[in-house]
């Protein structure tokens, strides 16, 4: 992975357009997915998608190797979301959670996948954008970085540029959140068991 980054690292120095190429091939989905998760919106996703790569060629200097290339490509995009919230007067994402918000963290109680994992591994991944769209816009990035993403918290700390108690404490509330809407979209299996039933969340 070391070697890898440096790589690209040199071709960006180096502007290569074949190594940009590479790169689109190789992020284009799981980049979209994450705007769209952040903005809600296609056109709004395709179009910051679009100026991310726009900036990866014009700044690619900047990036160095030491980190992974997603996590900067990700903070990249992050920022260009909170940009645009803020030239439309919206609020950033660090706001736009429910109000009250502290640090610590709620510990959940469960053996085996998280309650997303689960989800994911019965239902399709329309079921899932449509349930993590319910959630708090905080919550529902971090959500997108850790279980889609597969980013380590220390990562996310990273792209959010959030204390990790702050990851740690948006990381638990959002899977707090999810197990309901989950049981609510489920509920028309008329009693059906799910493993869900046995996660625990408490504060």
């Amino acid at each position: 992975m070391e070697r890898e980054n440096a790589a690209i690292a040199r071709g960006l120095k180096q502007h290569d357009p074949e190594l940009l190429d590479q790169l689109i091939e190789t992020y284009q989905h799981r980049l979209m997915r994450y705007l769209m998760f952040l903005t809600s919106r296609r056109e709004v996703a395709e179009d910051l998608f679009q100026e991310v790569w726009i900036r990866v060629l014009r700044n690619g200097s900047q990036y160095n190797g030491k980190a992974r290339f997603d996590t900067w490509i990700f903070t990249i995009a992050r920022n260009l979301v909170i940009d645009l919230s803020r030239k439309r007067t919206m609020s950033s994402l660090d706001e736009m959670r429910e109000g009250g918000e502290d640090e610590r963290p709620f510990e959940i109680v469960q053996e085996g996948p998280s309650p997303l994992e689960q989800f994911e591994g019965r239902e399709n991944a329309s079921e899932v954008a449509t349930v993590l769209q319910k959630l708090e816009p905080a919550y529902r990035e971090v959500l997108t970085l850790r279980f889609h993403e597969e980013m380590s918290l220390d990562e996310i700390a990273t792209v959010t540029r959030a204390p990790l108690s702050t990851v740690k404490s948006r990381l638990y509330r959002g899977l707090a959140a999810l197990k309901p809407e989950i049981l609510k979209l489920r509920s028309g299996g008329r009693g059906r068991g799910t493993v869900l039933d046995k996660v625990e969340v408490r504060p």
